[in-house]
């Protein structure tokens, strides 16, 4: 890599370890914390020529995030720009490239899993276990600090790779 692309991904990795170790308080609601790891993770992940010019970051079910998650709308990863939108059905996943699945209740990781096996979308999600059931990555809250775990067969499996900084940052890795 040329040392002109290695500066800006090295402060692109601080950043995202500054985020690791922000605290979930009232002047960082926990939410805006996780939309940016939304867009860090986005970042930090090699996706397929593919893909297209677009990532379609989607919230799926019950929208936790509110307004905290705008700010990500036209956002460049690489030469892509996000859009954010709001899924209220399995359906509507087939058209996005990052799902954060909100509606982890019940079977909602299998369905939604199911219903995008074998395509190209970084699942994500905030759910204990997650990554255990299949998402590609995971957030959580650990004394008051959001961290996260990564699933490489799940990210493999959307034909996705995690960047090495990315990795290096997580609590857990399962291979």
């Amino acid at each position: 890599m040329p040392r002109s692309a290695r500066l800006p991904a090295w402060c692109l990795a601080l950043a995202l370890a500054a985020l690791a170790t922000a605290a979930v308080s009232d002047e960082l609601p926990e939410y805006r914390l996780k939309a940016a790891f939304l867009y860090n993770f986005a970042l930090f992940t090699e996706w397929p020529a593919d893909v297209g010019s677009t990532l379609n970051l989607c919230v799926y079910g019950r929208d936790p995030f509110g307004e905290e998650i705008d700010p990500l709308q036209g956002k460049p990863v690489g030469d892509r720009r996000i859009v954010v939108r709001r899924v209220t059905t399995v359906a509507g996943l087939k058209a996005c490239q990052v799902v954060f699945i909100a509606d982890a209740s019940g079977d909602g990781i299998s369905r939604v899993l199911s219903a995008l096996s074998g395509a190209t979308v970084l699942t994500i999600a905030d759910t204990p276990g997650a990554t255990k059931q299949g998402v590609a990555l995971n957030m959580n809250v650990v004394q008051n600090k959001i961290t996260f775990e990564a699933n490489l067969s799940a990210a493999r499996a959307a034909n996705l790779k995690l960047s090495s900084k990315l990795l290096s940052l997580a609590t857990e890795v399962l291979q």
